[in-house]
C-alpha cells in the first residue's frame, strides 16, 4: 500500500482551512454583503482582491465538503466493522457539524455503488449550475437597499458592542432575504449546490481513493486539468452577464476538485516534509482551528476589539491571514506532539 490515506485527507483538511481563512477575511473586513461592493481600493488591493476571487473565494469550503463526504463513508465502514447500525450514530455525531443538515439526504447514497454516486453528483452539479443562469443586473431600488444594509453593517461592526454585533448578525435581514420563502429557497438551493461534492467525496471513499496514490496517478493528472478550467470559468464569472453566476459558482466547484487532484499528484514529493506534517496537524484539529479563526478575526476587526474593520486593506488582510494560520500551524503541531508524547509515556508505564 502507498502513502496513508488518512494523512493526505488530514493534510487537505488543514490546507482548506488556509483558503477558508483568506476568503473569510474579506467578510471580517468588509461584511457579508459589503465584500462584494468594495470600492476605492488601491491597485495593490485591487490586484489582491482579484487574486482572492479567482484562486480562493468559494473554492476551499467545497474541499471541506468533499472531505466530509469522504470521511462519512469511512465512519460508516468503521461502524459496520463493529457490527453496529450506522444511521443513528451518523445523525448523532453530526449534530454539532454544520453539514449535519445534509445527512438525511446523504444517507440515501451510503449503500449505493460508487458509480451511482458519481452519476448523481454529475447530474446534480449540471442541474444546479444551469439553474444559476439569469440576469445579474441590480435595480436602483435593490442597490439602495444594499447600500443601506452595508452602511448599517459597517456602523455596527465599527462602533457596536459585542451584544449589538451579535444581535445584528442574528436578526438583520440581508437584502433580498426578507421574504421567508425566498430565504428558505436560498438555503435549500445552497445545500443543493454543495451536495455534488459531498457525493464525490463519498464516491472516492467507496473506490478507496488516496490509498494507492502511485497507481491512481493517471486519475489525478486528469483531475488536475480542472484547475485551469476552474480558473478560466471563475475569470469569466467576473464579467457582468447572465452567465456570470454559472461560471463563478460552477468554476469554483471544479477548481476545488482540481486542487484536491493536483495536491494528490504532488503528495509523494512532499508527504514527508514538515509542511505536510503541519497541514496534517491543523487538519486533525480542524473544528478547533476554524472556530479560533472566527474568534481571532472578530476580535481584530470589530469595535469591541481592535476596531480595524475596513481599515487594513485586502493585501494586508492576506498577510494577516498568513500570520494567523502560521500561528495555528505552530500551536497545532506542538499540541499534538505533546499529546503523542504523553500518550506514549502512559503506554510505556
Amino acid at each position: 500500500m502507498g502513502i496513508k490515506r488518512v494523512s493526505f485527507i488530514d493534510c487537505m483538511r488543514g490546507f482548506s482551512l488556509l483558503g477558508i481563512l483568506l476568503a473569510n477575511l474579506l467578510i471580517f473586513q468588509f461584511g457579508i454583503v459589503g465584500k462584494d461592493e468594495v470600492r476605492g481600493l488601491s491597485q495593490l488591493d485591487q490586484g489582491a482582491l482579484y487574486f482572492l476571487k479567482i484562486f480562493v473565494v468559494d473554492s476551499f469550503m467545497p474541499i471541506f465538503t468533499l472531505l466530509f463526504g469522504f470521511s462519512l463513508i469511512k465512519l460508516v465502514e468503521s461502524i459496520h466493522r463493529k457490527g453496529r447500525k450506522s444511521r443513528w450514530v451518523i445523525l448523532r455525531r453530526s449534530i454539532l457539524v454544520i453539514y449535519g443538515v445534509t445527512i438525511p439526504l446523504l444517507i440515501l447514497f451510503i449503500n449505493r455503488k460508487a458509480k451511482t454516486t458519481f452519476i448523481w453528483a454529475g447530474i446534480l452539479f449540471v442541474t444546479s449550475t444551469m439553474l444559476l443562469y439569469g440576469p445579474s443586473e441590480v435595480s436602483m431600488k435593490q442597490q439602495q437597499r444594499i447600500d443601506t444594509y452595508i452602511e448599517k453593517e459597517g456602523h455596527t461592526y465599527v462602533y457596536g458592542t459585542f451584544a449589538e454585533t451579535y444581535d445584528f448578525r442574528k436578526h438583520a435581514e440581508k437584502p433580498g432575504m426578507d421574504d421567508p420563502l425566498v430565504y428558505m429557497a436560498n438555503v435549500i438551493f445552497g445545500l443543493v449546490l454543495h451536495i455534488p461534492l459531498f457525493l464525490v467525496g463519498m464516491g472516492l471513499a467507496k473506490v478507496r481513493a488516496f490509498e494507492n496514490m502511485e497507481q491512481e496517478k493517471k486519475w489525478y493528472m486528469l483531475g488536475a486539468l480542472l484547475v485551469p478550467i476552474g480558473l478560466l470559468c471563475k475569470s469569466l464569472g467576473l464579467m457582468e452577464n447572465s452567465f456570470s453566476p454559472m461560471f463563478s459558482i460552477g468554476g469554483a466547484m471544479l477548481l476545488s476538485l482540481g486542487y484536491v487532484c493536483f495536491a494528490a499528484l504532488q503528495y509523494k514529493f512532499w508527504h514527508t516534509s514538515i509542511i505536510s506534517q503541519v497541514f496534517e496537524c491543523v487538519g486533525k484539529l480542524s473544528l478547533t482551528n476554524y472556530l479560533m479563526q472566527s474568534i481571532i478575526c472578530t476580535t481584530i476587526f470589530y469595535g469591541y476589539g481592535l476596531g480595524l474593520y475596513g481599515k487594513l486593506g485586502v493585501f494586508n488582510g492576506i498577510l494577516l491571514g498568513l500570520i494567523i494560520y502560521s500561528l495555528q500551524c505552530v500551536a497545532s503541531f506542538f499540541y499534538l506532539t505533546d499529546c503523542n508524547i504523553k500518550c506514549n509515556t502512559q503506554k510505556s508505564i
